[in-house]
This record gives C-alpha cells, structure tokens and sequence, in this order.
C-alpha cells in the first residue's frame, strides 16, 4: 500500500506565516495598548497612626491632592495616578517591611514618604537593592546621598546652621541648650551644631547644654527645670530643639508652665510648624521661633493659591500648611516633570532626568534639583504668633543649595556627591579620588540600634 504524500502549497505557507506574524503584532499591540492604560502607581508611605502621625498624616494627604490635580490636568505620559497608601505606624522596622510591599508587590513606580530620619535610613537598603525611587520631604541632618533618594527637606546648611548664626548675630545669644529626640537626626544635627558653635564661634563646653529623651516624652517638668536653671547663670541662652512628634505639645506646655517665655529663653525649634501648633495654646508661646524654608504666611501667589486647594480639598476652613507640605509639593512636580521629560516612568530614566530640574515653590521662587539629590531652598526664621501662624522675622536673600556633608565634621568636610555620569558616587573623597560607595545596610543597622 502506498502513502501518498501531500504537499503544501507555497502560498498556503507564505498565508499561515502572514497570519501568526499578524496574531502576534496584535497580541503585542493590544498589550502594549493594555500597559499604556495602566495607571501609574505612586506610594504614600507615612505613618498615620503613632506617635510620628500628627505630623505625617496631613502629608499623606498632601500627596493625594497632588495626585487628583495631576489627574485632573489629564495625568501624566496620557495615563491617571493611583495612590497607593500603606501605614508604617511610627514603626521604624515596619517602614522597611512597608516600602518593600509598596516596590515588590505593589509595583509602585515612586514612593514619598517617611519623616524621621531612623525610618528613613531603615527604608534606604530596600530602595536601593529594589532600585526605587523615594522623595523625603523633611529637614534632616546630612551626611547621605543616595542615588535612589531625592532630599526635598532641608540640609543642616539650609536650616540649623543659618538658625545658630541668626541667634548669635541677630539676638545676641552666647548659651545654647541642644534639646531633642533620641534619635540620628537630633543627633548628628547636635554634633554638627556643637562643633560649628565651638570651632566657628568660640563656644564654650560649659555654654552648650545637650539634653535627649525619647519618643513621645511627655514629662518636660525636670528637664525644662533644668533649662531655666542654665540661662539663669548671667549669659543670653537660647534652646535649639530636635523635639519630634507629639512630644512637643507637652514640652511648650512645660514651658508656659514655668513661666519661660522668648524674652527670658528663646526656643526655636527645627520640627515645629503650624500643622504641630494647632494641638497647642499659642498665646504663652508667642516669640518663640522656627527655622523652616517655608511658612503658611509666606505672601506670594503661589501660596495663596495652594493654600485655597488646601482648604478646597480638606473642606475645612481652619486648615493649615507647612513646610514638609511644600517639599511634597515641589518633588512631587519634579517627579512629574522628570517623567514628562524622560518619556517613561522607568526608575534610571528618571533619575537620569530630574537633575537640573526646576520648578516653583511657594516662596515666590524656584526650586532646582542638584547632582547631590538635594535642592535649593530659601532659609526662613519666623516667630510664633497667638493664633498659630508665624511671622516672619529673617530670610536669605537668595536659595541656598543643599550639602548632602557637612564642612564641621571631619569624616564629612572632605565628600562631595554628584549622582551625573562618569561620578555617580554619593560620597565622593576628593583628597584621595575615591567612591566610598553605598553604606546603606551598615547605616539602617546603626540608626535601628539607636
């Protein structure tokens, strides 16, 4: 019996190969169409419950306002923002396990967040390892710059250093209680400002006073005792405070308590803005001061105009902003418009893009993004009013650009960053020509253990 072999005709061939070539070029358009109306997600990462959440809850919010007016202006690259919420909960460690979900399962493609610097540094390996981008938004103490972190709050040379130096030309003060929280930040601002005041100003160990206590301390009764005691030994004194989160309701209490007010001991706090204020019977605390680059009564239009979007989305007349709300607000729009000019959302893409990047703040004018991932900022010194609201009493003259070292530390004086190529090195020593490379890892750990 013989099989007969049937063969295919060449054009039956040329039609089947035509037709999978088709299928597949409109699997891949259809796709490719399906990815282009994903929305673009952005992580939200502040605590909203603990001891850090009445500082950080009204960021969370800040960013979702951003996120509906961008969507409202038509998105971005043609696609809607979806906020993607999680709550670390004042939790440092839960601030690492947070971030990874928000980059490994959420996929977000940039995440804002944190306030203190210890939650910061235990989210700095998971961003690095999982090449996220994070937009910190708050005052901090230097000494770090990562490439997969944009610091939108302010270096010690934007904030604690013109502060010290206003306090010594301006009011005359020779005596310095450093008060804060025990933890990286108040920390290492305090060994910054300790060298700066005896190496640059001739301070006296006996003039500075360093006080720590932890976390939602609530008991001020020895401790600011003790303050009154050490500017009553015959020299001008001021408190320099690194007092975070509702630690600081109890302590201006204290102060009222004992009847401290500016005229005997000036205050100026780093992390006290309005948003802190509105827990707190201002009238004992009127001249006390702050040192932020931003105030609500900043008089421009741009602030003018936020502020009505503030008190629009919120519904609630009384609503108040502050200087952490306009770091979200200018790196939240240098996000956006690093994307536009990058074309993608893709995580080296846009850092690549964001430097050199400038956009307006609400002081009436620009921001810009260095190659050390911080930007430039004006320094604002204001004085607390009766009704919650500072008036502001001292400003640069221009913007000041963010040193990621300090020129007071030894390890630091002699490190540069610059993220651009061929550097691309956060620590950069310019005496012996080498990277130091990243110290992430190392740094959560320390910070964590503190």
């Amino acid at each position: 019996m013989t099989t007969l072999q049937r063969k295919t005709h060449p054009r039956t061939v040329a039609r089947f190969a035509t037709a999978l070539i088709t299928a597949a070029v409109m699997g891949a358009s259809a796709q490719a169409v399906a990815q282009d109306d994903d929305p673009i997600k952005v992580g939200i990462l502040h605590s909203l419950s603990g001891t850090m959440a009445i500082s950080e809850t009204v960021l969370k919010d800040t960013v979702e306002m951003l996120i509906e007016q961008q969507n409202d202006a038509g998105g971005l690259l043609g696609r809607q923002l979806e906020a993607v919420v999680v709550d670390p909960a004042s939790n440092w460690p839960l601030f690492a396990e947070r971030a990874r979900e928000l980059l490994a399962q959420e996929e977000v493609d940039v995440i804002f967040g944190n306030w203190t610097s210890v939650s910061r540094k235990a989210v700095l390996p998971v961003v690095e390892e999982l090449n996220g981008l994070l937009f910190y938004p708050v005052q901090y103490e230097g000494e770090e710059s990562s490439e997969n972190v944009f610091y939108t709050g302010a270096a010690p040379n934007q904030q604690a250093i013109p502060a010290v130096e206003y306090l010594i030309n301006q009011v005359g003060i020779e005596r310095f209680a450093l008060v804060g929280t025990d933890y990286v930040y108040p920390r290492t601002t305090n060994r910054i400002l300790e060298a700066f005041l005896k190496d640059e100003h001739g301070i006296a160990d006996e003039d500075i006073m360093i006080n720590y206590t932890p976390f939602g301390h609530s008991d001020w009764q020895n401790i600011v005792a003790e303050i009154r005691r050490f500017g009553e030994e015959g020299k001008p004194t001021a408190v320099i405070s690194t007092v975070n989160g509702d630690a600081n309701v109890p302590f201006y209490t204290e102060l009222s308590n004992q009847g401290i007010d500016a005229a005997d001991i000036p205050v100026i706090a780093f992390s006290v803005g309005e948003q802190e204020l509105t827990g707190i019977d201002t009238g004992p605390l009127v001249g006390h001061l702050a040192a932020w680059n931003y105030f609500m009564s900043v008089d421009t239009d741009e602030n003018y105009d936020f502020i009505d979007a503030w008190i629009d989305y919120t519904g609630d007349e009384m609503a108040v902003t502050n200087d952490p709300m306009e770091a979200h607000y200018i790196g939240f729009n240098m996000w956006a418009e690093a994307v536009r000019k990058a074309g993608t959302t893709d995580v080296d893409a846009v850092k690549d893009a964001i430097i050199g990047v400038a956009v307006p703040n609400l002081s009436g004018g620009y921001a810009a993004m260095m190659p050390n991932h911080h930007i430039t900022k004006p320094v604002l010194i204001g004085e607390i009013q009766d009704n919650g609201q500072f008036d502001i009493v001292w400003q640069t003259p221009s913007t000041v650009a963010g040193d990621a070292w300090s020129d007071y530390l030894p390890g630091s004086r002699d490190l540069i960053a610059d993220w651009r190529k061929p550097m691309e090195c956060g620590n950069f020593n310019v005496v012996n020509g080498s990277c130091g490379g990243s110290t992430a890892a190392e740094e959560a750990e320390a910070a964590l253990a503190e």
